[in-house]
C-alpha cells in the first residue's frame, strides 16, 4: 500500500525494500513470535521507518543549509573510487547520470546536518547519570581472571627441527634450575625477546589452549617445566594474578558516557521526528 506524505508519493516499493533490509535481523530477534503476527509487525516497522525517513529528508531540504558544490562533486569521485564497475553505482542509485546521485547525495548531506543540529544542544551525560548506569547495569562491566606471563620460547618450524628446539629450551631450563634469573635466561635463549618475553595481561580464550592449560595453573612467582604447544617448546613465568571481579567505575565511565551519548542522541531524534510526524499529513492511496 502506498502512502503520500506532505503531498510526496512513497510508493509500494520502498515499503517492501525496506521490509527486506530489516527482515534477517529482525526474524533472528523475534524468532519465537508466531510468524502470522510477526510478518504483521515488520511490515509495520518497515513502514514507519520509511515515512519518517521520508519526513526527515523533507525537513533537511526544506531547512538545512545549502551544500557546497565543490563538496557534493568530492563526495562522488570518492564514491565511484569504490566501484570497479561504474554501471553498478548507478544502479545502486536507481540513476541514469552523475545527476540523480549528486541530489542524493546532497540530500543525505542536508539530513545529516539536520540532525547534527537536533543533537547539538543536548549536553553531556551528568555524573550521577553515569553512576546511576553503573550502578544498574554492573554485571555489563565484569572482568575475567587475568595473569600476566612472560615465557621463554623455541619455535619449531622449517628453521628449527624439534630435536634442536629441545635441546636449546632445555640448556634454559638448566639455567633457571641453577638459580640464573628468568628474564636474563630469556634475553639469552628465547626467539621472541620483545620485552624481555612479557606477554602482559591475558585472559583465558587469547592463547592457545595447551598455552593457557599450563600458564593458568602457575603460582604467583612460579616458573614452569618445559611444555609444548603447536608452535614450539615453552617455560613460562607468572608475575601476578588479578581474579575475576567488577571493573571500577573509572575504568568503565568513558563507555558509559557513549551509551548514555547516544540514548540521548536517539531520543532527541525521536522527539524531533514525533515533531514532524504531528503536523505532517500522511495518507494512504
Amino acid at each position: 500500500m502506498a502512502f503520500v506524505v506532505n503531498g510526496e508519493k512513497i510508493e509500494d516499493s520502498a515499503i517492501k525494500q525496506e521490509v527486506e533490509r530489516l527482515r534477517p535481523d529482525y526474524e533472528r530477534v523475534f524468532a519465537d513470535q508466531e510468524a502470522k503476527e510477526r510478518e504483521a509487525q515488520l511490515l509495520d516497522w518497515s513502514r514507519e521507518n520509511v515515512i519518517e525517513r521520508v519526513l526527515i529528508s523533507q525537513e533537511a531540504k526544506t531547512n538545512g543549509d545549502k551544500v557546497p558544490g565543490d563538496k557534493i562533486e568530492e563526495t562522488l569521485a570518492k564514491l565511484k573510487e569504490q566501484y570497479e564497475d561504474p554501471k553498478q553505482l548507478y544502479k545502486d542509485f536507481n540513476a541514469e547520470d552523475d545527476e540523480k546521485i549528486k541530489q542524493d547525495i546532497e540530500t543525505q548531506m542536508r539530513v545529516e546536518q539536520t540532525l547534527n543540529k537536533v543533537c547539538e544542544d543536548m549536553g553531556k551525560p551528568s555524573k550521577a547519570a553515569i553512576k546511576k548506569y553503573y550502578e544498574e547495569n554492573k554485571d555489563q562491566f565484569r572482568t575475567p581472571e587475568r595473569i600476566r606471563v612472560a615465557h621463554i620460547v623455541k619455535h619449531v618450524n622449517w628453521q628449527t627441527d624439534e630435536e634442536s628446539a629441545f635441546r636449546a629450551i632445555n640448556e634454559a631450563h638448566e639455567e633457571l634450575n641453577k638459580g640464573a634469573a628468568f628474564e636474563m635466561v630469556v634475553d639469552k635463549y628465547t626467539d621472541c625477546a620483545d620485552n624481555g618475553g612479557d606477554l602482559g595481561f591475558i585472559t583465558k580464550g587469547q592463547m592457545v589452549e595447551e598455552f593457557e592449560d599450563v600458564v593458568f595453573n602457575l603460582g604467583i612467582g612460579q616458573t614452569s617445566d618445559i611444555f609444548r604447544t603447536r608452535f614450539g617448546f615453552h617455560i613460562a613465568k607468572l608475575y601476578t594474578r588479578e581474579p575475576e571481579g567488577i571493573a571500577g567505575l573509572d575504568d568503565v565511565k568513558d563507555r558509559i558516557t557513549e551509551v548514555l551519548e547516544e540514548q540521548m542522541r536517539s531520543k532527541a531524534i525521536d522527539d524531533f521526528v514525533d515533531g514532524l510526524r504531528s503536523k505532517a499529513k500522511i495518507e494512504e492511496v
